[in-house]
């Protein structure tokens, strides 16, 4: 193909979008962009800022004095920064997830972050991870994969991985934030989290990342294969 080719894996959250893009990303040799990361960065910038995140007035208002860029360090993953604050950790924390949720209904802030994910994209081959990529930010991927999972495995996942960074939340109270998480991304206004009518359906509740790493090669593979030019462009519109 004579284009940068795009994947783009959408998701609930906790659905281990981010793990499976950056395994699949390393494997093709593509950059990995982690647009969860971006938002909670902006979600941990307002935090600080000490501003409510659902206020859509104030945290616009703030947006000209947010610095927000992400680098790839030595290690070769995906690093958030705040100004020259490396916050990759920060963001991380359990209280990030519900400030980026609130920060990414609000519509100067998809905009605001959109041209940064669509120019990430035009740069070369890129495996790109969210709840809207396949039908908002790239709506023309060559790729589109919708990643989900139960809830209650979600929930067990997102537990295990906040007791490995020894921040100790009850099982239960992860449950009901996934719950949560999951009734504000598919009923927010802007950019709701759905399945792109092109997009392939992976549950991985019981499918371990190997094999969804090999049905997402499968699919990357057969338009590696296919020569044919699109007439359209990442920047087109937004489906």
């Amino acid at each position: 193909m004579n284009h940068p080719i795009s994947v783009a894996i959408d998701g609930p959250s906790a659905a281990g979008k981010s793990t499976l893009a950056r395994m699949l990303a390393a494997r093709l040799g593509f950059l990995y962009v982690d647009t969860g990361a971006i938002y909670r960065t902006v979600g941990l910038f307002v935090y600080r800022q000490q501003v409510n995140p659902r206020d859509e007035a104030a945290v616009s208002s703030l947006l000209d004095t947010l610095q927000i860029h992400l680098r790839y360090e030595d290690d070769g993953l995906q690093h958030m920064y705040l100004g020259e604050e490396d916050v990759s950790n920060a963001i991380r924390e359990h209280l990030m997830s519900q400030y980026a949720s609130d920060v990414s209904t609000l519509p100067s802030v998809r905009q605001f972050l959109l041209s940064m994910q669509r120019s990430l994209a035009a740069s070369g081959n890129v495996v790109m991870d969210g709840r809207d990529i396949g039908t908002v930010v790239l709506p023309h991927a060559d790729v589109k994969i919708f990643l989900t999972a139960s809830a209650e495995e979600r929930a067990r996942r997102r537990f295990l991985e906040l007791q490995e960074r020894g921040e100790i939340t009850p099982y239960e109270t992860v449950l009901q934030d996934i719950r949560q998480r999951d009734l504000q991304d598919q009923t927010r206004a802007t950019a709701p989290l759905k399945q792109a009518e092109d997009a392939v359906l992976i549950d991985s509740t019981h499918h371990s990342i190997e094999e969804c790493l090999c049905i997402i090669g499968s699919l990357v593979k057969s338009v590696q294969m296919k020569p044919i030019s699109r007439s359209h462009t990442q920047n087109g519109d937004n489906g």
